[in-house]
């Protein structure tokens, strides 16, 4: 107790104390990693050990953000100075975000104005069926937006201190985000291209395939407010 005292006294940072959960989260990834390519060859046993990959990850990052509530909340070592850092760690990743997508996009449009020889000087590519950009991709549009519209309610609802609304928003997110997944394997499914078809079906499947991600932060978020 004395030596956190004098820590606070010394600066208004948290230093924070050795932990398992990193080191656990990442060899939980890489089990990920290695059984979702076993079992792209059909090795024996290779979907079992994925979906204990995926407990496994969501259990240690469970007990890691635990931790993290308690040193906040329990122990107060979330200093002004400290909550400071966490609000520009964040927005930093959503500059980082930004530019993620932002370099694909640059690629998709500089591919577009000038396609290459190995396209055959053409965008579409030549053999290259597109989809319908008002069908499926619209909904999914549509999807995409509203759910950033109730995910916004819950925020709101959140600074207010509504714990009622935020599960409800959060819900909605979730249920968003399982359309708009279950729509997007159905446009995969009709799509005449894959994605080492040239350098259309890369992006296409890439870019969407990432927007997928907003169903597994929701449902982190939503476990978490439970």
């Amino acid at each position: 107790m004395l030596n956190n005292i004098l820590k606070k006294e010394q600066h208004p940072y948290h230093l924070v104390d050795p932990s398992p959960w990193p080191f656990l989260v990442a060899l939980s990834l890489l089990q990920i990693t290695f059984s979702f390519v076993m079992y792209l060859h059909s090795y024996k046993y290779s979907g079992i050990k994925l979906h204990i990959g995926f407990v496994l990850l969501i259990l240690f990052i469970s007990c890691w953000f635990i931790d993290i509530v308690k040193e906040s909340t329990f122990e107060g070592y979330h200093t002004l100075k400290v909550q400071s850092g966490l609000r520009f760690g964040m927005v930093l990743f959503i500059i980082s975000e930004i530019f993620f997508f932002f370099s694909f996009f640059w690629a998709f449009f500089h591919s577009s104005v000038h396609p290459t020889i190995a396209l055959g000087c053409s965008w579409p590519p030549k053999n290259i069926q597109v989809l319908d950009p008002l069908s499926i991709p619209l909904l999914n549009t549509i999807l995409l937006l509203s759910s950033g519209i109730v995910l916004t309610y819950a925020h709101r609802s959140l600074l207010f201190g509504y714990k009622a609304k935020v599960l409800d928003g959060l819900t909605g997110t979730i249920l968003y985000g399982v359309v708009f997944t279950l729509f997007q394997l159905i446009e995969y499914t009709y799509a005449t291209f894959s994605i080492n078809d040239s350098i259309y079906g890369s992006l296409f499947f890439m870019c969407t395939g990432f927007l997928t991600n907003k169903l597994t932060n929701s449902l982190y978020i939503y476990l978490l407010g439970l």
